[in-house]
């Protein structure tokens, strides 16, 4: 398993209060798979995630990843964890306005050293996979959305990550943008290998995924509870 959580859960207090958005959640995820996070507003899907990712801590249970418990770690080294194992795709593309298409897709080499020519000639080579070799030097103003998402799908690959986190990855776009966007998003999910975690209000995404977790109100439910109607 690439990824495995045990009775995850995330609590919030203030006060006497205590606010509980994941309560003892555990999943599994296998190398390679392609897992997708559904439920409504407010179910704990985002939060899910970035406990998964070590971008925040739990309040109780275990996150696993990579072989490594997030427990154990202090902030540097889960920083490291996700540099060397993690790729990222949010929705609303995060990418550096004063920068490239190019230069943002060598952001993650520049984080871990200055890139050499071979990682130059890949992350050309994944933004010509992705349909914009004649866009690389156009800055994200110059982009469309869907063009910006496709960037970030070569960022997120740049250094072959083992897992890669999507936030709603479709959406800010359109349909014809998100349609393009999901199968670039698989195509290179099954030709590197990498494990794929998504969350997405979208049915018809979830569905492309070998593996889906429903959640509601912040606990993990079974797929015949869950709503058959496309805001999951």
């Amino acid at each position: 398993m690439i990824l495995t959580t045990d009775q995850l859960s995330k609590v919030y207090r203030s006060g006497e209060h205590a606010l509980t958005v994941l309560d003892q959640v555990s999943i599994q995820v296998p190398a390679s798979a392609t897992a997708a996070i559904v439920g409504p507003s407010g179910s704990g899907k985002t939060t899910l995630l970035g406990l998964c990712a070590g971008l925040d801590r739990a309040s109780s249970g275990e996150v696993v990843l990579d072989g490594q418990k997030l427990s154990t770690m202090n902030e540097d080294e889960r920083a490291g964890l996700r540099a060397r194992s993690v790729g990222f795709i949010f929705q609303n593309f995060q990418l550096m306005p004063t920068l490239t298409a190019l230069e943002n897709v060598l952001v993650p080499g520049e984080i871990q050293g200055r890139p050499c020519s071979h990682t130059i000639r890949r992350a050309e080579e994944l933004l010509g996979r992705v349909g914009l070799d004649k866009r690389i030097h156009h800055y994200p103003s110059q982009l469309s959305g869907g063009e910006q998402q496709r960037v970030a799908i070569a960022r997120a690959f740049i250094h072959q990550p083992k897992i890669l986190f999507a936030d709603e990855p479709t959406g800010n776009l359109d349909e014809e943008a998100s349609e393009l966007v999901e199968n670039m998003l698989f195509e290179l999910n099954r030709e590197s290998g990498t494990a794929l975690v998504l969350v997405t209000h979208d049915l018809e995404l979830a569905r492309k995924a070998s593996i889906t977790f429903h959640l509601k109100g912040g606990k993990r439910i079974d797929s015949n509870q869950a709503p058959k109607h496309r805001d999951v």
